[in-house]
């Protein structure tokens, strides 16, 4: 009975201690998918803001291709921020 409860103990503490590095990979790639999906819709102020991010959105596809989830999502949360800057500025200005 021991044997049963120490087991299910390791099992649920080895399957808590992997979610926050599949959350990561998940927030990592949501972002880079929402990046991309802003890109496609981009008005003028958006496609300008895209062109001045390109290098930071190359290095966070280059983070995720090295598994350095910690870099993409600071560099994709940080572009998507700046997006949501300017469409809230030009949603303003109308």
């Amino acid at each position: 009975m021991k044997r049963m409860i120490t087991l299910t103990g390791l099992c649920m503490a080895a399957t808590l201690l992997a979610s926050p590095a599949f959350a990561a990979d998940d927030l990592c790639a949501a972002n880079l998918q929402k990046i991309d999906d802003q890109d496609k819709t981009a008005g003028t102020a958006s496609a300008q803001l895209f062109e001045t991010n390109k290098e930071d959105l190359q290095k966070a596809h280059a983070a995720q291709t090295s598994g350095d989830k910690k870099t993409c999502i600071a560099l994709s949360t940080r572009i998507l921020q700046d997006f949501e800057k300017t469409n809230s500025t030009e949603g303003g200005a109308k």
